[in-house]
């Protein structure tokens, strides 16, 4: 029956999201369905967008931004974006420098808005693209709000050096997520992109982390100097967006 087949899906979407990225096997258990329905459900829902597999052998499945996107909805309407953004202009002509959000897809981030620096020499992310979780100020900065089970997890896979400064060493990026947890924001120093310093922060919604915000630039403007300034800019910007999502004042 049609009302089966959508009952499905929404059982497999939702354990794809407790446990991704999660392969067919493991997913048939948690649903306790036929591999052979999973599979077919895994398909419907990577053509319609809400999922996608990995490039690892076994496939996995996790979540696209899609997902996310749609979440942000719930409730009165707006979206992560249309509430962050005017926090973010604030955060930008405060700084002066690159504002990014950046949501959860899978065991990355996806840049989803960037509000750029009036100053020619600038960091520079394209919209849409992923970004490495334990690379990246944002990502580390996700990280430090996510639970410690995701957080074992994603340090017991492959952490790929972005640059020659990425953190790569899961007991040093461990240590590094416990102090962003303590002052409240992220501090990477090229460890995405050579010459590029950046601070960011957590955004917590009702049922956890849903994002982070990051101010980025040359290293030669974003230096220690600046950081403590900018780290609490930063910080206080993402708890503005994160008590608006929570509907507090």
């Amino acid at each position: 029956m049609a009302t089966e087949s959508v009952v499905s899906a929404f059982r497999v979407l939702e354990a794809v999201a407790e446990a991704q990225p999660v392969g067919l096997s493991e997913l048939a258990r948690r649903v306790e369905l036929p591999k052979s329905t999973v599979q077919r459900t895994l398909l419907t829902l990577q053509e319609v967008g809400w999922l996608r597999p990995t490039d690892t052998t076994p496939t996995r499945w996790q979540l696209t931004y899609r997902v996310v996107a749609v979440v942000g909805r719930a409730g009165g309407g707006e979206s992560l974006r249309d509430i962050a953004l005017p926090v973010m202009n604030e955060l930008q002509l405060a700084t002066t420098e690159t504002v990014h959000l950046a949501a959860p897809d899978g065991d990355s981030l996806v840049l989803v808005e960037r509000l750029d620096t009036p100053h020619r020499l600038r960091a520079f992310l394209a919209l849409g693209e992923r970004i490495a979780l334990h690379a990246s100020a944002t990502g580390l900065a996700y990280l430090s709000a996510c639970d410690p089970d995701y957080l074992d997890r994603y340090l017991s896979g492959a952490l790929p050096a972005q640059t020659p400064d990425t953190l790569t060493d899961p007991d040093r990026i461990r240590a590094v997520v416990n102090e962003i947890r303590e002052r409240g924001y992220s501090v990477n120093e090229g460890g995405l992109s050579v010459g590029i310093s950046s601070l960011g922060a957590p955004i917590v919604g009702p049922a956890g982390p849903v994002a982070a915000l990051s101010v980025s630039g040359p290293s030669s403007r974003i230096c220690a100097e600046r950081f403590d300034d900018l780290g609490a800019k930063v910080r206080d910007a993402a708890a503005r967006i994160s008590r608006a999502l929570r509907g507090e004042r």
